[in-house]
Order: C-alpha cells, then structure tokens, then sequence
C-alpha cells in the first residue's frame, strides 16, 4: 500500500517519471528473479549444511534452544 502512495506522489509531481516507472517494474523484477531463486538455493544449502551439523546433539537429546 505504502509503495501505491508513493507512486501516486510520483505520478502528480511527475508524470512521464511515475509511467516509466509503471513499465519497467515488470521488467527489473524479471532480471531479479534469477537472483531471488539462487539466494532460495542457497538458504537451503546453508539450512542442510547446519542440520547435519546439529544431528549429533539431536541424536544425545540436546533440545534446540537451550
């Protein structure tokens, strides 16, 4: 919502600005996608990484927490 306000602030202080804008959201967001999907890749390899390490103590009954 907040991001609609400030667009709609754009688009009265600046119009051909605040259309521009409008077209090429779309298209940073298909370049960043590719970024989004590997940084996903990688949270689940750290994630993996760190339950292995934590399986031992898992194992002798360390709860997690404490």
């Amino acid at each position: 919502m907040l991001g609609f306000l400030a667009w709609l602030v754009l688009l009265f202080l600046c119009w051909p600005l605040a259309l521009l804008a409008l077209i090429l959201y779309p298209v940073v967001w298909l370049i960043l996608l590719p970024f989004r999907l590997l940084g996903i890749g990688v949270e689940a390899v750290f994630a993996l990484l760190r339950a292995i390490v934590m399986l031992p103590a898992r194992v002798l009954g360390a709860s997690p927490g404490r």
